[in-house]
């Protein structure tokens, strides 16, 4: 090879090397860097869905056992239907509430507490989130309203009084309503299933009457007859309202109702029986088609309020019929409801509970009060009439109560469902306060809930208790004794808690779009003559 041949290759190579090394040609043959991959999203959480369960047991008493709602001895000789306990559990992912309602006169404060317990254990409910309320049956099963030691020091005398001529609570049926709630409440909880729900008021008017009435003498009057000349008008309302908890499964098939409606349950149709709660229930039964739908009865405030119209002007019917018109009427009308409220499921319903616990004193009775009772009580009934008996008895009781229990424990619960909040009170308590509370509360639904969580008797008004006030209601016995302003402390306190909650939205259908719709061609025309 000549050197010019040389020198030609060299430049050539050093050319190609300058080509191969030159910034652009090295991106183009370097290997390529992946790109670093972006972190993937984490996905959505869903949100949350609304779950219901519903569940019941029987609870019904055997013949032979204490009938209560009396201030004596009774005992059930017949049966006429089943008493139950009835629960509803909701859950909207992040807390759950149940509710319980029982075919009892009442439930004590003791009770309340140990079932509570139970069913946190079995469920993981947490006490505050229960809800146990009674229906107020007088034809129900046997419980006390005592509280343990409250007479473990008394004298022989009161413990006669209490155990022999009162009624009493029944170990073993107290044994069967703890096991049966508990249950019942687990249940619930275990077949909870994705649901909608609906909340909203229907009216009835025509089956609840004030029992108090104004006399021309200036009092009030419990139940003085109808036809009596001295009657001037009802001394207290009513609330007609009939609150309405519809749910649905995601396909439409309905769970359970709940109903809240305020009036007392002593239709008495005649035996063991729920009342007319039961005659409600067989009529939303019969009118869904559902034959063991679940009607979850929350008493509403009726202290004062019963079937019985005293400014009738016809006798009473029978009790069978009674139960029927009542239950019929009200079941009735929260069908009516059913059929137009709007359903919202996930998380449109929002959960939540409000709780406060505080003692109240007791209405002590005089000395001379005490001192002529215990004279009265040692006689028999019928020396000194049945009904001076019976309250000098119940003053006698009252005065040991006062020593080993001067306050009662009382509980304001406040529970949501959406739109919809439960206030409950643990007393029979007088109407008005009911309606005060819905008046207060920023609820669009408020269900007040008497005889819940504990007992404490009649709970009149402030003017109940006053110079025109008087009645059966506000006589100082061992069941009814609460300070004057007993009640309105728990109203103040029920809207308290109520409005630290915010409610749910209320489902509503879509709006109407202006101009979507063109008139109908067959009315868009002016009249025509000829």
């Amino acid at each position: 090879m000549n050197p010019n041949s040389i020198v030609k290759l060299a430049v050539a190579i050093c050319a190609a090397t300058a080509v191969a090394l030159s910034p652009a040609n090295a991106q183009q043959k370097a290997p390529v860097a992946k790109k670093a991959a972006a972190p993937a999203k984490a996905p959505a959480p869903k949100p949350p869905v609304f779950k219901a369960g519903f569940a019941e047991r029987d609870i019904t008493p055997d013949i032979g056992m204490e009938a209560p709602g009396g201030y004596g001895k009774s005992y059930h000789r017949v049966f006429h239907d089943p008493c139950k306990v009835r629960v509803a559990v909701f859950d909207d992912g992040k807390k759950r509430v149940a509710l319980v309602a029982m075919d009892m006169l009442f439930v004590t404060r003791a009770f309340t507490k140990e079932v509570r317990a139970e069913i946190e254990k079995k469920c993981g409910i947490k006490p505050e989130c229960v809800l146990i309320g009674a229906s107020h049956s007088h034809s129900s099963g046997p419980m006390g309203m005592s509280e343990p030691g409250d007479f473990d020091n008394a004298s022989e005398l009161v413990k006669d009084l209490v155990n022999n001529k009162g009624i009493v609570s029944n170990p073993g049926y107290t044994q069967l309503l703890k096991r049966q709630v508990v249950e019942a409440a687990a249940f619930a909880n275990d077949t909870r299933a994705d649901a909608k729900l609906a909340v909203g008021f229907g009216h009835e008017d025509k089956v609840a009457f004030n029992r108090r009435l104004r006399m021309k003498n200036g009092q009030s009057w419990s139940h003085p007859g109808a036809g009596n000349p001295d009657i001037l008008g009802y001394a207290g309302p009513t609330d007609p309202q009939v609150g309405v908890i519809g749910v649905w499964d995601m396909k439409d098939n309905l769970l359970g109702v709940v109903v809240n409606y305020s009036c007392h349950a002593t239709t008495s149709p005649g035996g063991i029986s729920a009342n007319w709660i039961w005659a409600m229930e067989q009529t939303l039964r019969g009118a869904t088609g559902n034959a063991s739908l679940p009607v979850v009865f929350m008493q509403g405030a009726c202290g004062d309020v019963t079937q019985v119209d005293n400014l009738a002007k016809f006798q009473n019917p029978v009790g069978e019929e009674w139960c029927r018109i009542v239950g019929g009427r009200v079941g009735a009308e929260a069908f009516k409801t059913l059929l137009l409220i709007r359903r919202g499921a996930g998380n449109e319903i929002p959960l939540d509970v409000r709780q406060r616990v505080w003692n109240i004193k007791r209405r002590a009775p005089s000395p001379e009060k005490v001192k002529k009772a215990l004279e009265l009580v040692q006689k028999t009934p019928k020396e000194v009439g049945a009904t001076e008996w019976t309250f000098a008895k119940e003053t006698v009781v009252l005065d040991a109560l006062m020593k080993s229990r001067p306050e009662v424990e009382v509980e304001v619960q406040a529970v949501q469902v959406g739109p919809a909040v439960f206030v409950t009170n643990p007393a029979e308590y007088f109407v008005q306060f009911g309606l005060d509370i819905k008046k207060g509360s920023k609820f669009p639904f408020t269900f007040p809930v008497e005889l819940a969580n504990g007992i404490c008797g009649y709970v009149p008004t402030e003017e109940a208790l006053g110079p025109q006030g008087g009645g059966y209601e506000t006589r100082l016995t061992a069941y009814s004794n609460l300070e004057v302003s007993a009640g309105r402390q728990m109203a103040n306190t029920g809207i308290e808690l109520a409005n630290q909650m915010k409610p749910g939205p209320v489902p509503q259908p879509p709006p109407v779009v202006p101009g979507a719709k063109t008139p109908w061609g067959y009315g868009n025309l002016p009249p025509e003559l000829e």
